[in-house]
């Protein structure tokens, strides 16, 4: 069996040596006789393995016991609406706007209170970060998103918010590199770029921001901070084979240098693909300098129009006949987009690399 270089955008390639893990222990888990898929959430056998997993988490991000660590279900798109509902006290917030799921927030939290867009990027078709320094105004929370999957761009800045609670979606960049976790009053991230299987959603939230009652009128019960607090994430049954995959994806970051060992593989990988574009003469990175993403990088090749299409399908399929999957760019940027989170190698990036200056000269 091959395996092939993932650069999919999410759900994503995973490290091969948890996969390996995890199979041979598909058919019986910690001499359990079982499967984690098989296991009651509530049984003693389950018990453990949801502990390790949050132990882990605080332990590699480093998080202030003030903080809770919640698994939760719906994604990141859940939580656009859960973040309003459970903050919402005079009315208003502000979120910043850098991208497609960017703007899915703030649809979704204008259902629940008025939203001031503080500032943008779409001028420029969300090809930077907006310089904001300071936010300010009668706001019960600002929202960035640290990642933007589709445009490549990455906060290298935080906002001073003040007493404003900070919320972020880190769905695309969470432990990619160390994070201070307490500068944000909520962080959530769906798991199924860099942590686990799609099905949990990782919430980081500060204790004073979950609400014992709830202002948004008959909100439902699965939408409340509180309820999945209270019943450490177990009010329901969990997505319990993903926390499991989480807590063995957290043992292999944990293994290779915590999240300053990420960062510095990120970053090695990241330099060598940008530096590669940036002195092409073929191909150019979409996003301005200083607002780079390490995960996710979209690319275009010199043609437009229907040249361009053309030129993007034959790299595509080029490229998956060498095991290079997933490489066509999203439709709002077009090109190509390698998304080469932390369990990709740099073996997999200089591969890459290798077969878009052969691409190069051939076309």
């Amino acid at each position: 069996m091959n395996r092939v270089y993932n650069f999919s955008a999410g759900p994503s390639q995973l490290p091969e040596e948890v996969l390996r893990e995890a199979a041979d222990e598909m058919l019986d888990c910690n001499g359990t006789g079982q499967s984690v898929m098989e296991m009651s959430h509530r049984s003693k056998a389950y018990e453990p393995i949801i502990k390790e997993c949050e132990a882990l988490v605080r332990e590699l991000m480093n998080i202030p016991a003030n903080y809770k660590v919640l698994f939760l279900q719906g994604g990141a798109s859940m939580q656009f609406a859960m973040v309003p509902m459970n903050l919402k006290k005079k009315g208003k917030a502000a979120y910043v706007n850098t991208g497609v799921w960017s703007k899915k927030a703030i649809s979704e939290a204008k259902k629940y209170l008025d939203v001031d867009v503080v500032a943008s990027s779409e001028d420029k078709n969300f090809n930077y970060i907006p310089k904001i320094e300071k936010i300010t105004g009668d706001y019960d929370y600002v929202h960035i998103t640290l990642n933007n999957t589709i445009m490549g761009t990455k906060w290298a800045y935080l906002p001073e918010t003040g007493d404003i609670p900070l919320v972020t979606d880190a769905s695309s960049c969470i432990f990619s590199e160390p994070l201070d976790v307490s500068k944000f009053g909520i962080i959530y991230a769906g798991a199924q770029k860099n942590l686990a299987p799609a099905g949990v959603t990782l919430v980081i939230i500060r204790e004073d921001l979950i609400p014992e009652t709830l202002p948004v009128e008959n909100t439902p019960t699965m939408l409340q901070y509180n309820i999945h607090s209270e019943n450490g994430s177990m009010y329901n049954t969990p997505p319990c084979y993903s926390i499991y995959m989480m807590g063995k994806v957290l043992k292999w970051i944990k293994a290779n240098g915590g999240a300053k060992g990420m960062a510095k593989r990120n970053i090695e990988k990241a330099e060598l693909l940008y530096n590669y574009l940036d002195s092409s003469n073929f191909y150019h990175a979409t996003v301005e300098k200083g607002s780079r993403s390490l995960m996710n990088v979209p690319f275009l090749t010199k043609y437009d129009g229907d040249k361009a299409t053309e030129i993007n399908k034959k790299f595509v399929t080029g490229a998956t006949a060498k095991g290079l999957v997933n490489l066509a760019g999203h439709r709002l940027v077009g090109g190509m987009r390698a998304s080469i989170y932390n369990a990709m190698s740099l073996e997999g990036v200089k591969a890459l690399i290798a077969y878009m200056e052969e691409f190069a000269k051939e076309n």
